[in-house]
């Protein structure tokens, strides 16, 4: 697949998406009163935020024809 995500928005994305991983196993090893499900979704959500940043690769991004790599 080719690239859709640029240099910036990678590093947004892998730095917000490891945070919300961190307060989302943070909240699921109960050092966080926030739950659960909270947590189980925080940390779901920063592994994919973290992920697609990664691999450079955003699915959503293919669907809605955004591209922020500078490639056309």
């Amino acid at each position: 697949m080719e690239n859709n995500i640029g240099t910036t928005d990678r590093r947004i994305r892998i730095v917000i998406g490891v945070a919300l991983a961190a307060v989302g196993l943070a909240s699921l090893g109960g050092l966080l009163g926030v739950g659960t499900v909270v947590g189980t979704a925080l940390t779901l959500l920063g592994l994919v935020l973290a992920g697609t940043g990664l691999v450079r690769v955003c699915l959503l991004y293919r669907l809605l024809g955004v591209d922020t790599s500078g490639s056309t």
